[in-house]
């Protein structure tokens, strides 16, 4: 980094504190999965050791609120100083057996925002299920072809269609985020979770089918992976710890969809949880952080109160109910978290 750069990031480091020490925000953080993994190329998973350091930390250097709490807070200009509000995304029935437990433990309230229809599907989100073709041990085909939009794409596994459990432990560590690729399994995840990504959920599933038939794998969620079922997701209602938000029903990039589909998404989530859940469902969070002027829109009319976003930044009183910034948390040890939290806090 050249002096210039850090010079420029120092001075946008010392607004952003000033800035909170002026006018002491809130926080939302944003976490997915509460549970121990052999790998997790995504980086959505906490583990409950440090998930428990972190609610601790919480308890400790904030003030834990319900989402709701801090809307209605927003709306009469009276946020509490250093209120943190804890969100979980997508709806792993981790969620419950892990999350829970310690949330009930520590006394924070949280939301979790579920992914309608992957409730009760028994299958794995498609990112998932791409760990679990070619990031897990096992053989595959050396050639791989996929009908992709009407033409045909083709990929070689160079030499690594059998994958040992010594190359697997080797290789667990490695995430998306990873600058280099240990192999050609790597490669071809990270190259078809962008072809991926942003499909259409039917095209998507095609391209799914393919892949799942020619690495001969049943189309099942492994118990570490699987999501939330209907039964499941009363129970983490229970107590009223725990409230649940509308994460859409496919998990889409919003942005890429028209705004019929983004309505369809929005609307039927909606209706699909309050009927498992025998409750209104107000809260939304957006996949992937994709916000649209037209879902937002969506949102209002469809009776949601607000929505949460994956732009980092604490919540001014300013803050727009329907584009809440939020702070996406890492398998941090409790005292990075703490650093990072009170950084953030303004404390």
């Amino acid at each position: 980094m050249s002096t210039g750069m850090r010079l420029g990031w120092r001075l946008t480091q010392a607004r952003h504190w000033l800035k909170r020490r002026l006018a002491p925000p809130a926080v939302i953080l944003m976490y997915h999965r509460v549970t121990e993994l052999a790998n997790d190329p995504h980086l959505l998973a906490v583990t409950p050791g440090h998930f428990a350091e972190h609610l601790e930390a919480i308890r400790s250097h904030g003030v834990p609120m319900r989402l709701g709490d801090l809307l209605r807070a927003l709306q009469e200009g009276r946020v509490p100083r250093r209120a943190v509000v804890v969100t979980l995304d997508d709806g792993y029935a981790d969620n419950l057996h892990h999350a829970k437990p310690l949330l009930s433990r520590y006394g924070v309230p949280a939301t979790v925002f579920v992914t309608a229809g992957q409730v009760g599907l028994g299958r794995e989100f498609w990112w998932d299920e791409l760990d679990r073709v070619l990031l897990q041990p096992g053989t595959l085909p050396s050639e791989l072809q996929l009908r992709v939009n009407g033409s045909v794409r083709e990929w070689r596994l160079e030499g690594s269609s059998t994958y040992s459990e010594d190359e697997y432990r080797r290789d667990r560590s490695w995430h998306i985020e990873c600058r280099d690729d240990p192999g050609p399994r790597q490669r071809l995840f990270r190259e078809l979770f962008d072809l991926l990504y942003q499909q259409p959920f039917n095209q998507r599933e095609a391209i799914l089918e393919q892949l799942m038939s020619w690495a001969q794998a049943p189309a099942l969620a492994r118990p570490s992976h699987r999501v939330l079922t209907g039964e499941e997701a009363v129970q983490l209602l229970e107590g009223d710890l725990v409230e649940i938000g509308a994460h859409t029903m496919t998990h889409p990039v919003l942005a890429a969809r028209s705004p019929a589909e983004q309505r369809w998404e929005i609307q039927e989530s909606k209706t699909r949880l309050q009927a498992m859940l025998g409750r209104e469902v107000v809260s939304f969070a957006y996949p992937h952080g994709s916000t649209t002027p037209e879902a937002a829109a969506s949102l209002r009319e469809t009776g949601f109160l607000c929505a949460c976003s994956s732009r980092a930044d604490s919540v001014f009183r300013t803050a727009d109910r329907f584009e809440l910034p939020r702070l996406g948390v890492r398998n941090w040890d409790g005292d990075s978290f703490t650093r990072w939290l009170r950084w953030w806090l303004g404390s």
